[in-house]
């Protein structure tokens, strides 16, 4: 392993908050190797081909298209992308799998549904907990497309609770099978899968337990009806019940009472490339919005040079852009981390889930961001088209709905926002992230007199890294304050969590923007980068009055008298700008750029 990963793996999953990361450091899409963009490339063109051209297929519910477009994946080999070779896959790296998931996943949210179900939580956790046997009988045709997966937690009383479901394993008198009988709702894939991921308690034991359970009617499995839902119309989803089915005890999946786990740790995977699976959607959006602006006429000249107009193009280009740079800088942050535990001599398996799991906050924030970036591209995208973008003969529409759903996957918003500062405070108490040392710091800071040096900002981003060091001292100020009033308690104060974690999820984009374009203005020049420095400028700018709004809601929620004031006046003191961008300037910027290239360029 390089000296150069060896480095970067010094910062921990959220420590991004405490330690400073140089922009040499994180990785960016103009980093992929040239396989890297064969890879993208290829799965462009086979979404373009079978995917994008033929969206109002997916719209009239054919089902039956969605399949044959999965065995056409299934066929190029992408279905197997982080399957390792031992298992009929290809073994690609953490990023690359993040680059197949991101592409392939924009032209619809039926088919990139289909996919993540069946490449995440329908194959992965067989191939991170199955044992030989297990891997070698079900990965290899799961990876090829012969067989489709699907994975069965949810159930009518057990959501979010994921832990609570009802559904039984009863080991019968011989030994040699569980019967498995509960209910299961909102299963992907399940109109045309060959194989269930099903999680059933076994007696009263505390925690579910993990089965690979064969797709088969005679053994007591049925399905409902397709069900009826907002978007993603094309995506099997329907539920499932089992009834004395019989599952060989062989097909327990790892150990008895360690579902539970296995389905967090499938979550954590599937937050991130939830992410990464709302970025072409994007891009995609941003196309469409932008070629119609640029064709739509309307007193005598086209709509795209109207200042309202180019605000949200401008807007939405920016967005996706951070997206971007975010979700690589952790995707690889993973895949070094995965190399390094190899390295120490881990298996596969083992240097994968501790790889993953060692970022669940950056996972959770990326998986809030995104998708509420896409839903708001995607609400942009109707209200340029206007009128047209109502109807469902456009693809705006479409968008729109399919975009919603991404915002309740992999845990909703709400839960992953608090699981942020959860896992956060977690950590601290560990030790594995010292937020201590830094919070008895920024108050210490509060109590003393203020530098009224006049800083020096010549060099590019110079104030803007400036003000995101000062924004992760309102996190401490807020959270630590927090923590230091409720302790154990905190997480009954549900508002205040979220509202932290609101200022947590902007720390970590705005900084990933910056640094993305830093290192590319280094190496490009900062003539080449001036429309990413103006978006992250203007990215920044975003976070800053989400910090302030969000700060202050804290702030004013859990501290009273002279507290009250000083974090106030901390919050002031730490949000403000020496020199503020000129935001519709920054803006006309990006929005001419991206009208003169007639769409997004910046991937």
């Amino acid at each position: 392993m390089s000296t150069e990963t060896m480095n970067k793996e010094i910062l921990r999953g959220g420590q991004f908050l405490v330690k400073e990361t140089k922009c040499e450091d994180v990785f960016t899409l103009e980093d992929l190797s040239e396989e890297q963009r064969m890879m993208r490339d290829s799965t462009k063109e086979f979404v373009d081909r079978e995917l994008w051209g033929e969206w109002e297929r997916f719209e009239n519910k054919d089902y039956a298209y969605t399949e044959e477009t999965m065995r056409h994946a299934g066929e190029l080999g992408l279905l197997g992308i982080a399957v390792p070779e031992a298992y009929g896959g290809m073994g690609m790296g953490f990023v690359s799998t993040m680059l197949v998931c991101d592409y392939i996943s924009g032209a619809t949210g039926s088919f990139s549904t289909a996919y993540g179900a069946h490449t995440g939580i329908g194959t992965m956790p067989i191939t991170l907990y199955g044992n030989e046997e297990q891997k070698l009988k079900y990965v290899p045709k799961l990876a090829s497309g012969e067989w489709f997966g699907a994975y069965c937690l949810t159930e009518p009383g057990a959501g979010s609770d994921a832990n609570s479901g009802k559904t039984k394993a009863v080991l019968s008198d011989d030994g040699n099978y569980y019967s498995i009988s509960g209910q299961k709702m909102w299963i992907s894939n399940a109109g045309f899968c060959n194989m269930f991921i099903v999680f059933a308690r076994i007696a009263d034991d505390k925690n579910i337990t993990g089965f690979i359970v064969e797709n088969d009617a005679s053994n007591g499995i049925t399905l409902g009806d397709e069900e009826k839902k907002l978007g993603i119309h094309s995506s099997s989803t329907r539920q499932v019940f089992f009834n004395d089915t019989k599952v060989p005890v062989e097909n327990m999946l790892s150990e008895r009472g360690n579902g539970f786990k296995i389905a967090m740790n499938a979550l954590n995977v599937g937050r991130i490339k939830l992410a990464a699976a709302c970025l072409e959607a994007q891009r995609r959006v941003i196309n469409e919005a932008v070629r119609y602006a640029n064709e739509r006429i309307q007193f005598k000249t086209p709509i795209i040079n109207f200042g309202a107009i180019k605000g949200k193009i401008a807007d939405m280009t920016t967005n996706a852009y951070a997206g971007e740079s975010a979700s690589y800088r952790a995707a690889k942050n993973i895949e070094d981390r995965i190399s390094l535990r190899e390295a120490q001599g881990n298996s596969h398996q083992e240097a994968e889930l501790k790889g993953v799991e060692e970022y669940a906050i950056e996972c959770s924030i990326l998986k809030v961001a995104v998708s509420e970036d896409v839903q708001h591209t995607a609400d942009e995208g109707v209200q340029i088209f206007g009128g047209m973008g109502f109807s469902a003969e456009a693809p705006m529409e479409k968008a729109w709905r399919d975009a919603r759903i991404a915002r309740i996957y992999e845990g909703t918003n709400e839960i992953n926002r608090m699981l942020a500062v959860g896992m956060l405070v977690k950590k601290a108490m560990k030790g594995h992230v010292d937020l201590l040392g830094p919070a008895t710091a920024v108050g210490e800071e509060l109590m003393g007199i203020p530098s009224f040096d006049a800083p020096d900002f010549s060099v590019l981003f110079a104030e803007e890294k400036d003000l995101v060091a000062r924004l992760k001292k309102v996190f401490l100020m807020v959270a630590g304050s927090a923590v230091q009033k409720f302790g154990p308690e905190l997480e009954k104060h549900q508002q205040l969590m979220m509202a932290a974690s609101d200022i947590l999820i902007e720390v970590y984009m705005a900084e990933s923007t910056i640094l993305r374009t830093e290192k590319n203005a280094k190496r490009f020049g900062e003539e080449a980068q001036a429309v990413q420095i103006a978006m992250s400028q203007l990215y920044l700018y975003n976070a800053v009055e989400i910090v302030i709004k969000k700060g202050r809601e804290a702030i004013v929620s859990f501290a009273e008298g002279d507290e009250q004031r000083m974090m106030l006046m901390g919050l002031k003191r730490f949000t403000k700008y020496t020199n503020y961008p000129n935001v519709v300037a920054l803006r006309t910027q990006i929005a001419d750029k991206v009208a003169a290239d007639n769409g997004y360029t910046f991937d």
